[in-house]
């Protein structure tokens, strides 16, 4: 006994006495740490508290519509809670998050003309409520539902690899955000919805969501559609629903899995709301079908319904020591009567610990291929008829995009990066009116982008 004592005695006092020392701003997750145990307590409760600030520069070099450097800012705050430890209700989980989104007073793709805006956090200055919704899990996590404001592009066509670009076609392509009504249910603006999940295997996933199908509302008469939907707050059910489903197919995700990761995923959405043909119209006299050209300048003829189908692979080809390379591949198609966009690809690579010691750096390359409806080309060729030369023909927009994400510390990424766009907007003028038409020349886009979590 008397043993026991002299030898656990003095081991306790030196655990006692051992002192962690506090983490530097160089080290730490986030850049203000744990509030002084704060974030600690809240998380034992459930609750998890996420501030993140992007702020980037942009400039184009040469071609779009202007020559001219923009700075974009967006401050972020995500709260989640684990309503299972907050109040005992097994397997409900809360979310919202809000920006405050800020520019120089014209964002950079106002400079270029492009269908694919080279920021993923563009939009409206305003401070806007993006999401909030509620999710319930049965079964663990086999199924689960969440309902509330929600984002389609926080769960359909993403690819993690692709995720390192900065060019917004990357993220919520641009075969969904040009065709969908006000470009779907997407950063900045979601929409009302339910989203089902089922799980019966650790390597299928089947996702299936029904969202209001206007972001907006009815009657906006505006420009920038997010002016009729500024702050985020009115939950709009209008412009009819929107399917989204998409299975998923993850393989080699365990620690110990003798392949390489990978995920596969096919998809596809259908819209109730009426469309606009890209070609042709009504004479509001007599009834007749005229193309949108003619000058008896014919109302929008209406198509009822929409759809498009999609699949994407993201897969990790090689991995060293502290280094591996990644391949994504996406694409989808729509009908080309009531769509800008008609069939869209894109795909390239993004390589972790690209340079011995930046092991956590990540260089991304991207490019992506639009395809402008022959419908909408054919009204272009209308116009040609009509007007006379020179008028462009809409054919496609091709970007390409290389990103070197540099991690400074845990909390703070600066992101250099290049983007090339060709034919922004599809080869579309610079101004209609002007003699003669000019189409608008080729992009070039330098910048940086800094993202600090808090």
């Amino acid at each position: 006994m008397t043993v026991g004592l002299s030898v656990s005695a003095p081991v306790a006092m030196a655990k006692d006495d051992v002192k962690v020392s506090p983490k530097t701003i160089w080290q730490r997750e986030t850049l203000t740490g744990d509030w002084g145990g704060a974030r600690t307590a809240l998380g034992e409760r459930g609750i998890d508290i996420g501030i993140e600030y992007v702020g980037e520069t942009m400039g184009v070099l040469s071609g779009g519509l202007r020559r001219d450097t923009t700075y974009e800012g967006r401050l972020g705050v995500t709260l989640d809670a684990d309503l299972q430890k907050l109040i005992g209700w097994n397997g409900l989980k809360f979310s919202v998050t809000g920006f405050q989104i800020h520019n120089g007073g014209r964002n950079v793709a106002e400079n270029t003309g492009a269908i694919a805006d080279p920021s993923n956090i563009d939009a409206l200055p305003t401070t806007r409520l993006f999401t909030m919704w509620f999710e319930q899990s049965f079964a663990g996590e086999m199924l689960s539902v969440r309902f509330g404001q929600l984002a389609a592009d926080d769960e359909f066509l993403v690819s993690d690899t692709a995720g390192g670009l900065l060019n917004g076609t990357f993220g919520w392509a641009g075969v969904v955000a040009a065709n969908m009504t006000n470009g779907g249910p997407a950063y900045p603006m979601a929409a009302p919805g339910v989203r089902v999940q089922l799980k019966p295997t650790q390597q299928l996933t089947l996702l299936g969501a029904v969202f209001s199908g206007d972001p907006v509302g009815t009657g906006c008469e505006e420009d920038d559609p997010q002016r009729c939907n500024e702050h985020g707050a009115p939950f709009r059910f209008h412009g009819g629903e929107l399917y989204v489903g998409e299975a998923q197919f993850a393989v080699n995700q365990g620690e110990n899995a003798a392949g390489l990761p990978g995920v596969y995923k096919f998809g596809g959405w259908y819209a109730t709301a009426d469309f606009a043909d890209q070609h042709f119209g009504v004479d509001p006299a007599t009834g007749a079908i005229l193309s949108l050209a003619d000058p008896a300048m014919p109302d929008p003829l209406n198509r009822r319904g929409n759809w498009g189908i999609y699949a994407l692979a993201d897969q990790m080809i090689w991995r060293g020591d502290m280094r591996s390379l990644s391949v994504f591949v996406r694409g989808g198609v729509s009908p080309a009567d009531r769509n800008l966009i008609a069939y869209y690809v894109d795909g390239g690579f993004g390589f972790t610990g690209l340079f011995p010691g930046r092991p956590a750096d990540v260089f991304t390359f991207g490019v992506a291929y639009a395809n402008i409806s022959s419908e909408a080309s054919a009204l272009d060729r209308d116009t040609l008829r009509i007007n006379g030369p020179p008028y462009p023909i809409r054919d496609h927009e091709t970007v390409f995009e290389f990103s070197y994400a540099i991690q400074i510390a845990p909390s703070w990424v600066v992101q250099p990066d290049l983007q090339i766009i060709v034919h922004p907007g599809g080869n579309v003028p610079v101004d209609p009116d002007a003699v003669p038409v000019k189409a608008i020349k080729d992009a070039v886009i330098a910048g940086v982008r800094s993202t600090v979590t808090f």
